[in-house]
């Protein structure tokens, strides 16, 4: 049964907060990303990691050495970042990847945080009614 789009979501939150209360904060962002794409596996979702992301410019696609953390399903991206605080550049990264991706759904995850539910920003880009 394909699941859509909002109960893979769910799963995602509920995922990144068993994940954080496990390990807690104060790891390299490398750490968090591969213990929660193992537990997203764990329930049955495709986890694709360090996914290269080109530019399309005057007709070339140019490899700029962009890479998406994590897609998950081929739906939804996600943005693992390890930083005192969450910015407006992490923003525009991950609304820019969602643009040149053409996924309309993305989680920035902060894994510098005491409560993981105060690291969790979901955004979106041009989603489809």
């Amino acid at each position: 049964m394909a699941r859509d789009v909002e109960e893979i979501a769910r799963i995602l939150v509920d995922a990144v907060i068993k994940v954080h209360r496990t390990l807690g904060p104060g790891l390299l962002e490398s750490a968090y990303q591969k213990c929660y794409a193992h537990e997203l596996r764990t329930r049955d979702l495709k986890v694709a990691t360090e996914v290269k992301l080109p530019i399309m410019y005057d007709g070339l696609e140019i490899d700029a050495g962009y890479r998406i953390d994590m897609i998950i399903n081929d739906k939804i991206i996600i943005e693992n970042k390890v930083v005192a605080q969450l910015l407006p550049i992490h923003e525009a990264q991950l609304l820019t990847y969602l643009k040149l991706s053409g996924h309309h759904l993305g989680f920035l995850l902060n894994w510098n945080v005491v409560l993981m539910k105060y690291g969790i920003k979901r955004m979106v880009y041009n989603l489809p009614e």
